[in-house]
């Protein structure tokens, strides 16, 4: 299914400029609050209204400046999942599955069942939203969007007023109840983990603009720009200094990094996610001679020198003195080793993990 979105839209000082194309059926955008996530979502629906653009969806023009078109929501078909889902108070939850269909009573009832059925809402038809958990009131909400059979589905930010346990149980839920629905579903969320679940494709968005598009889990793993590198969980940023093809300082750390793959030229900035040190101790250093940063330590290798530590459930995290602190995360099952040779004298980089950022 394929979707073209090319919108500009003014909002006082705040300009959305965004223009992409997807083939793909699950596409995820990430970003912080306030970047035009959701009012991305809003223009495809035909809550809000471009100042100019296309939006195209399977073939359809829901929107076109230049041709004067605009479709309106209702026919657009497409399903709006808000983020306190928008059901109706005063309604039971079969009057809310009902709501918009169209057809005889018969059928309506019949869809409603049939909708009841597929979303486990049995036992619930009579009760008003407010009588439901939160997990009850998703699928309620789902399952009115489902009802009259959308060709696309747009969730904006679904999890976002959830606690840890409901929102990995509905994540999961979500994922069945979407297993079989044939169009594209778009999610809009500021959490990484969410769109990495979920998305195929993703899109970065910062302020207003995309920072970068393509395959989610490439673009976790080369994330190309800074904000998208912070935006999926990198902790450690430095500005960098190309000195040639296969060598970089990192400014604001004090570390000078030989690659054997070649740096591109494009490199303002070297991002390294705080799971992925190394720890050295002088005694397992081989190589004695090789260059130093000027004070006798390695080149490639961060001086272990701790300012602070935090101890969290499942890890432990040490913040490590350089002109920028660095964030060291280490996983419970690692601290062992920690507890029984020391604190590390030296954080080494794998190569691999290096993130050269624009």
């Amino acid at each position: 299914m394929a979707v073209t979105v090319e919108i500009r839209r003014k909002l006082d000082n705040f300009l959305l400029d965004i223009n992409f194309h997807s083939d793909a059926r699950r596409i995820g955008i990430l970003g912080a609050s306030g970047c035009g996530k959701s009012m991305t979502l809003k223009s495809i629906a035909g809550i809000e209204l471009p100042d100019e653009g296309h939006i195209e969806v399977e073939g359809r023009i829901f929107f076109d400046k230049e041709k004067k078109i605009n479709l309106k929501p209702q026919i657009r078909n497409v399903g709006y999942l808000f983020q306190n889902y928008a059901l109706f108070p005063t309604m039971t939850v079969e009057k809310n599955i009902a709501t918009g269909l169209k057809g005889s009573k018969q059928e309506k009832e019949a869809r409603v069942r049939e909708m009841v059925e597929k979303f486990r809402l049995q036992g619930l038809e009579k009760r008003l939203p407010g009588k439901l958990s939160g997990g009850q009131q998703q699928r309620v909400a789902l399952a009115r969007i489902m009802a009259y059979e959308p060709e696309m589905i747009l969730l904006d930010e679904p999890f976002s007023a959830l606690d840890m346990y409901l929102k990995d149980q509905l994540q999961r839920e979500l994922a069945e109840m979407l297993a079989d629905y044939e169009g594209t579903v778009i999610m809009v969320s500021h959490n990484r983990d969410e769109v990495y679940r979920f998305s195929e494709e993703l899109l970065v968005i910062d302020q207003g603009k995309i920072a970068v598009a393509g395959e989610t889990k490439e673009i976790f793993h080369n994330p190309v720009s800074r904000e998208a590198a912070r935006l999926t969980g990198c902790k450690n940023f430095s500005k960098a200094r190309r000195i040639d093809a296969h060598t970089v300082e990192a400014e604001e750390w004090g570390v000078t990094l030989t690659t054997q793959q070649e740096i591109p030229e494009y490199t303002e900035y070297i991002g390294y996610r705080a799971h992925d040190f190394i720890p050295v101790w002088n005694a397992e250093r081989t190589g004695k001679d090789e260059p130093d940063n000027g004070d006798g330590s390695p080149r490639d290798m961060l001086p272990f020198d701790l300012e602070s530590s935090a101890e969290l459930p499942f890890e432990q995290n040490y913040y490590i003195k350089a002109k920028v602190t660095v964030c060291w995360f280490v996983q419970r099952e690692r601290v062992q080793e920690l507890e029984e040779k020391g604190m590390p004298d030296y954080l080494a980089f794998d190569e691999k993990k290096l993130l050269f950022l624009r």
